[in-house]
């Protein structure tokens, strides 16, 4: 469930990078997404508790921004039209687990298996060339990026391994039922969950492969001029649809979701401009529902509320729909685009804040007991997390070096970076710590505010 979203920065790549290179970013970000995947699965299965985390705007916002711009293309409806249908059939798709988790389940297939066709129709039209595409994924390189390339590929880590997700998934497993009290269950459970991530996760880097590819071979490097005559010759019926979204100049195309469509319209058929819009409508709806149950599960597990289902979805719905109608009701669609790719780039700088605690928490044997992460675990999952922090640094570096900030805006964002890093590590003490280093508990300040924690969670894990 919480695996198959965020196809919107695929298609913005095809004008700023090969598709070599872009194939390369996803399989990173599968490689990655499984390894703390199963971190997560396993703490949960051990502890038999519940993780939860902040119910994320952003991300509720790319929900919406994908099922609109959908919508927009089936039915040219406005944006703020398209925003409160999607909250109307969000609401609807949410009320379905009064009838049983695997009836959504069963929901979530259907449109996994929408995105499936859908984007594998796209592909097997547009023909890209097999090799080019095996090649970025097994020897990716890039000959020429910018900043704008860089924060794509931050958009793309953030949208792929989305920090709400490492909780979503610890707190599913807790609808199976298993003997938590029998090891060799939870060993047996373990497997199957394993099994399960990487099934999936490879379903998810196929379709991610169908999108980047279709839009690399079939946008990169090319003009405005270039799409609106290939439009004009090939498929008339589009062509005013491509005039008012492609501006007549040499430009580069600067690609988005809505432009997306418009692209395989034109080149493909009208009957391929629906086909797509299907496929997103299926993405936004997918990673509506498992972004409200994210919101759910912090309630009930940061926040120890108990409420009603029907309070739940209102409550979390209503926080983040409402900012996001307003933005759609004052925004064009391509406003909502670049602020779209930003938001993923900041998905990606919350994920030190979900990946430290993941693997700290299941590096700990106060609390994982026999289910500890071993020694190869730790490893890969401790430069994993160095690789994301440094990749957020240097991302927002880059970005301060281009812009003409005036001075007051300067020390804000410094003092923002600070407090950034400072939080970073004080959560990597806590991993520190977890790892069984005990050169640091003699401080005061470890001793207050890191070492009475982690005998809370031990405690609490006894208690279950």
């Amino acid at each position: 469930m919480g695996t198959f979203r965020s196809y919107n920065t695929r298609t913005s790549y095809a004008n700023s990078s090969d598709q070599t290179w872009c194939c390369n970013w996803f399989a990173f970000g599968r490689n990655v997404l499984q390894k703390v995947q199963k971190d997560t699965k396993t703490d949960t299965l051990d502890n038999d508790r519940n993780c939860g985390n902040r119910i994320r705007h952003a991300r509720s916002y790319w929900n919406c921004y994908c099922s609109i711009s959908a919508v927009e293309q089936d039915v040219s409806i406005p944006l703020w039209v398209g925003c409160l249908i999607t909250i109307v059939d969000t609401f609807t798709f949410l009320f379905l687990d009064k009838y049983g988790l695997r009836k959504l389940e069963m929901l979530f297939a259907f449109l996994i298996g929408v995105m499936g066709v859908t984007f594998g129709y796209e592909y097997v039209v547009s023909q890209p060339p097999q090799g080019e595409v095996m090649k970025g994924l097994l020897a990716p390189w890039a000959h020429s990026y910018d900043s704008a390339v860089f924060l794509m590929a931050v958009g793309v880590i953030g949208a792929v391994i989305m920090p709400h997700n490492l909780y979503l998934h610890s707190a599913l497993v807790k609808s199976r039922d298993i003997d938590r009290k029998k090891p060799e269950k939870l060993k047996e459970a373990k497997l199957y969950y394993f099994i399960e991530s990487s099934l999936a996760l490879i379903c998810s880097l196929v379709i991610n492969i169908f999108v980047v590819s279709v839009f690399a071979h079939g946008l990169f490097k090319k003009t405005n001029n270039e799409l609106l005559q290939e439009c004009k010759a090939n498929n008339g019926d589009v062509y005013p649809m491509a005039k008012d979204v492609f501006e007549a100049n040499d430009n580069l195309i600067d690609a988005d979701i809505y432009k997306g469509g418009i692209f395989l319209g034109c080149t493909y058929g009208v009957a391929a401009l629906y086909i797509w819009a299907i496929g997103i409508l299926a993405a936004g709806q997918s990673s509506t529902m498992t972004g409200t149950y994210a919101g759910q599960f912090a309630m009930e597990g940061f926040l120890n509320l108990r409420w009603s289902r029907w309070k739940r979805v209102v409550f979390t719905r209503s926080i983040a729909m409402v900012p996001t109608f307003f933005t759609a009701f004052f925004s064009s669609l391509q406003e909502l685009s670049n602020l779209n790719d930003f938001l993923n780039a900041v998905m990606m700088l919350q994920l030190p804040f979900a990946i430290i605690p993941t693997i700290a928490f299941t590096s700990d044997p106060k609390i994982m007991g026999r289910f500890v992460n071993g020694l190869a675990s730790k490893v890969c999952s401790l430069v994993l997390g160095v690789i994301v922090v440094g990749i957020n640094v240097f991302f927002v570096v880059t970005k301060l070096q281009e812009l003409e900030l005036q001075l007051i805006f300067i020390i804000l964002i410094i003092i923002l970076a600070v407090l950034y890093l400072l939080f970073v590590v004080y959560l990597t003490i806590h991993l520190y710590i977890s790892f069984g280093n005990t050169s640091l508990e003699d401080y005061p300040f470890i001793q207050k505010y890191v070492m009475n924690e982690l005998s809370v969670s031990a405690m609490h894990n006894e208690a279950l």
